[in-house]
This record gives structure tokens, sequence and C-alpha cells, in this order.
């Protein structure tokens, strides 16, 4: 089947096949005719890299055929990035259409000129959640005629605190409109949408559910926490050609990450919601151009990025979310091709490879972190076909042929080449003959999820003299595990993990010991960090015995009443917020 024969008009057919697409994707051959035929709702599931964009976006084009002053299609997505790419993929599916005109509209750019251009009239809008509400307050947008909605991320604008939002867009579009809702995942929440925004859609499923790209091996290795990042430099050090997206949870952590590996000669760069709409572009074409190997970045960051030749994702640390899995390893075997989705986990977290596996109806593989031989064997190897391919400038490099000659003639063929590679690869033979292994055992004990309120590491189950007991406002509610509130206090204060003792991760919040002569430096530096977007109150605490029950932990009602209004509820929305 072609693109024509889906029922597209032959300037849409023409712009497709400009860029070099023949054949349509399952999901654009299921979903395009029932989209230009009817008017329904539509719920379509497809990996991300199946060609979702297309899916929506070229029946969206189609169906406008003349000049527009307010818009007719509208679609609302989580991310600037995913906002730039949809709009720029419009804009070509739109080139042989003079009536086509498509805008992005998204925070951090100058709103008076998307103002002006929504003045001027556009017939698509891509917009970012947050600040479309802007505009729609500010009277700078008429909605009145859109004729067509697509949420597209629909499980991440829910994940980032984007529903009351998407409330109030939606109730600014005609009753008459159609929605159409694309994800990579069916969580309970996107099934909500489904429920309270359409009006019994056609549901389309490429593959099961959330199931996974099949051209995705998945792979992971277990590290004790302490060497999480000497394994990451293994896994690059083994992929020499690797091309990927190394995910880390914090933005704080993706900085700290891409600093660290470009400090020791990797090609990396951060990307992250701390940086200016300016550095965000110049990281991303970096990327795209390939100047850079390796991008390190947040989950919501990463959304939008459309680069058809990512061979490896390497998951510094699992989501908190089982579903943002999936959008992570999908930015790999995009367009048919194969790549690998790497996972470094600690020995408390093996219960969640089991979680994902059965989330995308596929194994994983257990591999061990390759050892300093096997490395340097291969990055041996690596270096010696570069020197094979390299091109001989022979009219600029004939002259000095005879010096260098004359310089290398006491000197035999192997011990030439013994020296060349010496000159290049000495450094990074010296750092792996110190490397010891960093493979950790797992057992089965750890298939289970930790039962709740004692997640901790008991390291210390009796009272410590020397130890200071803390109260931390955050709890298993808001995503906060041992490792990550362990990472949080070391990241924030330069303390050694093995300075902090006892970890008790309780619903609505946590405790952990520390040492007394800490507790300065803990209180100054780590009240008011973030975890996932959300502020960390960190206080001392008088009992040192945790408790299930809240109000025995605090003594009386005043621990009640800190865990019931940690803050946490508000989170989401303060989240959505910066992040527009």
């Amino acid at each position: 089947m072609t693109f024509s024969d889906l029922g597209l008009r032959s300037q849409v057919v023409k712009a497709v096949t400009d860029m070099g697409f023949e054949q349509p994707t399952p999901i654009q051959e299921k979903a395009i005719p029932h989209l230009l035929k009817s008017k329904s709702d539509f719920v379509g599931l497809a990996q991300t890299g199946t060609g979702k964009t297309a899916a929506f976006g070229l029946p969206l084009v189609h169906r406008i055929t003349s000049s527009q002053r307010f818009p007719k299609g509208l679609i609302i997505c989580p991310t600037r990035e995913l906002c730039l790419q949809i709009a720029n993929d419009l804009k070509d599916f739109s080139k042989h259409e003079k009536s086509v005109t498509v805008e992005a509209v998204y925070g951090g750019s100058d709103i008076r000129r998307q103002m002006k251009a929504i003045k001027d009239g556009v017939a698509i809008i891509v917009a970012t959640p947050g600040r479309l509400v802007d505009l729609i307050k500010r009277k700078a947008i008429n909605l009145s005629e859109v004729e067509g909605v697509v949420l597209d991320e629909a499980d991440e604008m829910l994940n980032m605190g984007f529903k009351e939002d998407l409330d109030y867009i939606l109730s600014a579009t005609p009753d008459s409109k159609s929605t159409w809702l694309f994800s990579a995942t069916m969580p309970k929440e996107v099934a909500q949408i489904a429920k309270n925004y359409m009006t019994d859609p056609l549901e389309v499923s490429i593959g099961t559910k959330n199931q996974g790209n099949e051209n995705i091996e998945h792979i992971y290795f277990a590290v004790k926490e302490r060497d999480r990042y000497a394994a990451l430099k293994r896994l690059i050090d083994f992929n020499p050609s690797i091309f990927g997206l190394v995910f880390c949870r914090t933005r704080r952590e993706t900085q700290q990450v891409a600093e660290k590996l470009g400090k020791e000669g990797y090609s990396a760069e951060a990307l992250h919601g701390d940086l200016s709409q300016a550095q965000r572009d110049r990281v991303m074409n970096m990327f795209r151009n390939r100047s850079i190997q390796l991008l390190v970045a947040t989950d919501v960051a990463a959304r939008g990025i459309d680069v058809d030749d990512i061979t490896h994702v390497i998951n510094y640390n699992l989501p908190d979310e089982v579903e943002n899995y999936t959008h992570r390893s999908g930015r790999t075997a995009r367009a048919g091709r194969k790549g690998e989705s790497l996972v470094l986990i600690n020995t408390r977290e093996k219960y969640k490879i089991k979680q994902i596996e059965k989330k995308i109806n596929q194994k994983f593989v257990f591999a061990e972190i390759p050892s300093a031989e096997s490395i340097c064997a291969i990055q041996l190897e690596s270096m010696i076909e570069k020197v094979k391919e390299t091109k001989v400038n022979e009219s600029e490099i004939e002259k000095f042929i005879p010096a260098i000659i004359e310089d290398f003639a006491d000197l035999s063929k192997e011990e030439v080449i013994k020296k060349f590679v010496s000159a290049e690869f000495n450094r990074f033979l010296d750092y792996y003959t110190k490397a010891g292994d960093l493979n950790a055992k797992l057992s089965d004990k750890e298939d289970a999820p930790p039962s709740k309120g004692r997640q901790g590491r008991n390291r210390r189950e009796d009272t410590d003299p020397n130890k200071t007991r803390f109260f931390v406002s955050l709890g298993e509610k808001d995503g906060l595990n041992p490792g990550g509130l362990l990472r949080v206090i070391c990241d924030a204060t330069g303390l050694k993990s093995s300075s902090i003792g006892r970890i008790d991760i309780m619903p609505a919040f946590s405790f952990f010991d520390a040492d007394k002569s800490d507790v300065d430096n803990i209180l100054r530096k780590v009240s008011g960090a973030e975890f996932e977007g959300k502020r960390i109150n960190v206080e001392v605490t008088e009992s040192k015995k945790p408790s299930g029950n809240r109000r025995g932990v605090h003594g009386g009602s005043r621990g009640r009443s800190r865990g019931d209004n940690r803050g946490g509820g508000n989170s989401r929305s303060g989240r959505s917020r910066s992040r527009r």
C-alpha cells in the first residue's frame, strides 16, 4: 500500500514522497483512512518512532483546503521540543499547500511574536498546554472554529500535571470537534482522558497495549550504587561507535553526569528543564548533527527528540513511572532499525525489571558489566579500524614523507606500530589496568518490591548514639525510594553514602540517619533541594524508631500533620507551570 491508496490529496502525497517516504507504517495505514472519512473521535496507540505524527498530521493538513483566519486544527503536546518537531513535520507535509499555515506556540519564546502570527491567521496550532492557556486568557487566540484536536503524548501530559490545563483548553473548543488521542502507552489515566473528553472513539492499537518495540534488545546490569557512574563509562567504552541517550531521573543528576563525562573526554551534553530555550536548541542541533555522541537527558526534556539513528538508550536510573521506560527505549530502533536499551540497577531494584517486562510484554537479558580486558580489546580494534579507514591526502603529505621515513629508519615496522598505538592508547590502558569488577550479585530475594514502610537500608536496626534522625517531607507516593533519597543527600552535601545510616520510606514521608557532625550541612543543603521537581523539606526529629503508625513517628498529631500536608498534592501543578 502507498500513501496515494490512503485517500490523501495529490499535493499531500507529493510532500510525503519528497520527504523520502513511500509506504505508510501500520499506525498510518490504519489511522489515516478513518480520520479522512469520519469525524468521530479516535485513540491511536503505537510505539515511539512508528510514525504517529504523520498519522494525525497528514489528515489534518488534508482537511484544510482554503486559507484560515482562525485555527481549524489544534495539536497539544507536553514539551517545547516535541511542539517544534511536530510543527516542522506539518510544515513539510503542507509545503505544496499554500492555504495551510502552521504555528508553534510554547513557553520560553517571545509570546508577542506568537500572538502576532496568530492574529495574522493560522490554520493549525501546535502548542504546549501552559502557553496555550496563557494565550486563551489573554484573548489572543480564538478556538471557536477548531474542527479537530489532537492530544499527543497524552500520558506524559498527565504525568507533568497538565490535567487542569487540558480541561481549560478543551472547554474553549466547540463540542462538535473531533478529538484524536495518540499515545505510546495506555495507563488508566489516559483511558480516563478518553472517557472524559471523547465520545465512542475508535481505538487502534499497533501490537499489544503498552508493548515495546520488538527491534529493541533490553539488557540490564546489576551494580552497587556507588559504582553506577563507573559502570556507565564502561558501557560507553564498550560501544565505541555509540550514538545515544543517557536518561537520568533529575535535572541536577543529568547536569552532573554530563559534566563528569565531558571532563573525562567523552562527547556529551546535558538536556534538561533548567536550560534556556537557546541552550536547548544549541544542544539539540549538536546532537542531530552528530557533533556530540551522547545526550544526557531527563524524561521530560527528551520528549520530541526525533532522530532515526540512535543506537543505544542507557538508563542511568530507571524512571519512577513504569510507562516512561517505553518512551525512553522507543528513542532507539526507529524506522525499522535495531537498537539496544541498557539498564543499570542496584541490588534492590530487580523487581522493577519484572514490572517493566510485564508492562511491555518483552523479556530483559541479564548481562555483566564488560571487563577491563574486553573493553581494551574492543577499543583497540575500533582505533585500528579508524586508522585503516583514514583517507590520506597524498598531495599535501607527500613533501613530508622523506623526512618521516628518515626519522623512523632505526625502528622496525612492529616498533612503529606499537609506539603509535601506545601514544593514542596509554591513558586508556592505564585507567583500566587499575579497574576492578563492577558487577553486583543479585538473588531471588530481590524479585519482589520492598514492603511498605521498610524500604530502607536497614544496616543499623538499633539506635546509634552517634547518629541523628531526620524527617523528610516526601515519601513513596512522591516516587521517592532509598536510592533516590541517598542520591539527593549525597549530591547536595558532598557526603559519601557510607555516612548515611538507616533509611525508611513511608507512604507520605521518610526518615534517615546521619552522623551528628553532619547535621548543619544536611539541614542547610538538603532542605530546599528537589526530587523530580518537588522541593524537599528536612528536619531533625527526636524519635529514632520508625513506625507504621503515622501518629507515632513524630509523637502525636504533630507528625501526622506534617505527613498529610507535605505539599505533594500541589507539586504537579507547580511543575507544569515551570515547564511550559
